[in-house]
C-alpha cells in the first residue's frame, strides 16, 4: 500500500491479514507494561496483561484466521478477544472487531471502511453504555473514524489517534473504574484510549508501508 491508497484495502489476502494481525499483536506485546502502568493509575491495573493475553490468543490461531476472507477473519479475531481478554476491554474490543467483520466486505474501499468503523463504534457505545467525552477508547476511535471519513491520509490518521489519546489526559472519567476516582482521574491518559491509539498506529504502519 502507498500513501495515495489512504486506507483503501484492495488486496486483503492471507498475507495482508497476517501482517495486520501481527502488527497489532506486536504493538500490544511491546506496550503491555505501559498499558498496565496507565491502568494502575486509574483502573484495575490489568489492561496491559489482558490485551497481551488476547493478542497472544489471536496469534495462536493466526494461520486459521488469516486463511479466512477479511470479514470472517475479523469476526474470528474478535471472538478470541472476547474469550481471552479480561475486564471490560474484552467484550468492547471483541465487539469492535466482530462488528467490523459484519459490516465490511472482503476488499473494502475508504468509504466502506469508514462506514464499518462507524457501525463498530456504535456497537461499542451500546455494549459499554458509553459515549465520547467519558475518557474511554471511544475518544480515540471516534476522531479516527471522522478523519477516515473526511479523506485524511494515513499519516494524518496516525496523528489524529495520537492527539486524541493525549486529549484524554485532562479529562475527568465518567465511565468505568476510573470514574470512581472523580477528579483524581484527571491528569492520566486513559489506558483504553492508548491501546486504541496503538492499534490504529499498527494498522496505519502496515497500510502505509511503515510511514
Amino acid at each position: 500500500m502507498t500513501e495515495t491508497d489512504t486506507m483503501a484495502m484492495t488486496d486483503v489476502g492471507e498475507a495482508a491479514i497476517t501482517a495486520l494481525a501481527t502488527a497489532m499483536a506486536e504493538a500490544m506485546f511491546a506496550h503491555a507494561g505501559e498499558l498496565t502502568d496507565l491502568d494502575q493509575a486509574i483502573g484495575d491495573g490489568d489492561h496491559g496483561l489482558n490485551m497481551k493475553r488476547g493478542f497472544e490468543a489471536v496469534m495462536a490461531e493466526l494461520p486459521a484466521i488469516a486463511a479466512k476472507p477479511l470479514p470472517e477473519a475479523l469476526k474470528a479475531a474478535g471472538m478470541q478477544l472476547v474469550m481471552k481478554v479480561g475486564g471490560a476491554s474484552g467484550p468492547l474490543y471483541g465487539t469492535l472487531f466482530m462488528t467490523l467483520g459484519k459490516e465490511i466486505g472482503p476488499a473494502p474501499d475508504r468509504q466502506e471502511l469508514a462506514a464499518a468503523l462507524a457501525a463498530a463504534i456504535a456497537a461499542v457505545k451500546a455494549r459499554g453504555k458509553s459515549d465520547t467525552g467519558q475518557k474511554t477508547m471511544l475518544d480515540v476511535l471516534a476522531p479516527v473514524q471522522a478523519a477516515l471519513a473526511a479523506g485524511a491520509s494515513i499519516g494524518e490518521i496516525r496523528a489524529v489517534a495520537g492527539e486524541a489519546a493525549d486529549a484524554t489526559v485532562p479529562m475527568r472519567a465518567t465511565k468505568g473504574r476510573a470514574s470512581f476516582l472523580g477528579e483524581r482521574s484527571i491528569g492520566h491518559m486513559d489506558p483504553g484510549a492508548r491501546s486504541s491509539q496503538l492499534l490504529v498506529e499498527a494498522v496505519c504502519g502496515v497500510l502505509g508501508g511503515g510511514r
